[in-house]
């Protein structure tokens, strides 16, 4: 475990829960290696767990005194009472996670149904716990399945409440840029020629030989004259004169679509086990269902481990409103498919006789 990791643990009521959620974890993301599943009963497929168990150097013991211990009081106080909930049959989910990951291990952690550890010791210290005794025997079976019992009944008469969660799908929008044009203008420059015609004027002075006598018309220009006349040169003159000759109008054209948003929201359904009338829940049909496993599937050389969760499946599934007064072929298509989606890795054909021997039990069919 390196420094930026963080140790976060779970505490689930059996192996199965417990091997479900570290399936969970690992589909998440989260490096196998990482996770560790601790318990004393194994109820997983072949019986084996495809997570890390550590019984080495200790055992459970040793594992919590390495994680938890060194140093503080509380810490060691915690490491005693996860190996204390193992002893007593519960199942222990740690997980070695970066910073990044911490959230998400814990928010699939809760979604499982993780147990809160200080109200388990509790229940415990209102037997006479103080603190794990590392000689005291491991629970069997039957009584760890006697105290789930307790600590369930305990809770229900304290008025325990399990919040039905559903989430809505919220479609807004909001404005994101895609594009646009920029209109900008600049001046060009373009040599153009014109002709035009130019005119220059020039005085001419000439002199002409004369000699006529001075008539009366002319005696009075005899005095002092003087003229004067005037040179002029046309020039070019240059005016530019604007016009417009095109206008660019730039505005926006709005249309409207309609998109189709498609997403997943989830909800929690809360189902509801019939208990025998002794109280018990589908453990108390545990004698019935070892032995149609020792009569239809013992010789197959399939585990009752491996057959067992297939019983409880169905007998959990009988007690649901939604099939209640069906019979076996009227709900083995839904059946089947929920299964499989739960159980991916598992093969219907297999399984379905031990499902439909748990759905009759509770149905009253068989």
């Amino acid at each position: 475990m390196t420094d930026n990791t963080t140790t976060i643990v779970g505490v689930f009521d059996d192996y199965a829960t417990a091997e479900s959620v570290a399936r969970d974890l690992a589909n998440a993301g989260i490096a196998r290696e990482s996770i560790h599943v601790q318990s004393n009963f194994k109820t997983g497929a072949a019986g084996r767990s495809e997570y890390s168990d550590e019984h080495d150097e200790g055992g459970i013991s040793g594992f919590f005194h390495r994680l938890f211990g060194g140093g503080h009081d509380d810490q060691e106080n915690y490491g005693s009472h996860y190996t204390e909930a193992v002893r007593r049959g519960n199942a222990v989910v740690t997980v070695h996670a970066p910073e990044g990951q911490i959230d998400r291990v814990s928010e699939i952690m809760n979604q499982r149904g993780a147990i809160d550890i200080d109200r388990q010791v509790a229940d415990y210290q209102q037997a006479g716990y103080q603190r794990h005794d590392p000689n005291a025997p491991a629970y069997s079976y039957e009584e760890a399945t006697r105290e789930r019992e307790r600590n369930r009944g305990r809770n229900l008469q304290e008025g325990e409440s399990i919040p039905v969660i559903e989430e809505e799908l919220q479609v807004g929008k909001r404005v994101i840029r895609k594009g646009g044009v920029r209109v900008y203008s600049r001046i060009v420059e373009r040599p153009v020629e014109e002709s035009i015609e130019l005119r220059d004027e020039k005085a001419r002075v000439e002199r002409r030989p004369v000699n006529r006598p001075l008539d009366r018309a002319e005696a009075g220009r005899m005095r002092e004259q003087s003229i004067e006349v005037t040179e002029t040169s046309e020039e070019p003159v240059v005016e530019k004169r604007a016009r417009v000759r095109e206008e660019v109008v730039v505005g926006k054209d709005t249309t409207s679509r309609t998109e189709q948003v498609r997403g997943t929201v989830r909800h929690t359904e809360v189902e509801v086990e019939q208990l025998g009338k002794d109280g018990s829940d589908a453990r108390g049909y545990a004698d019935d269902f070892r032995r149609d496993y020792e009569t239809n599937y013992a010789s197959s050389g399939v585990p009752y481990d491996t057959m067992r969760p297939a019983y409880e499946y169905g007998y959990s599934r009988a007690g649901e409103a939604r099939y209640k007064g069906k019979n076996w072929s009227d709900v083995e298509e839904e059946m089947r498919t929920d299964y499989l989606r739960n159980n991916p890795n598992s093969a219907w054909d297999r399984m379905k006789g031990a499902v439909r021997y748990g759905w009759e039990k509770v149905s009253g069919k068989r």
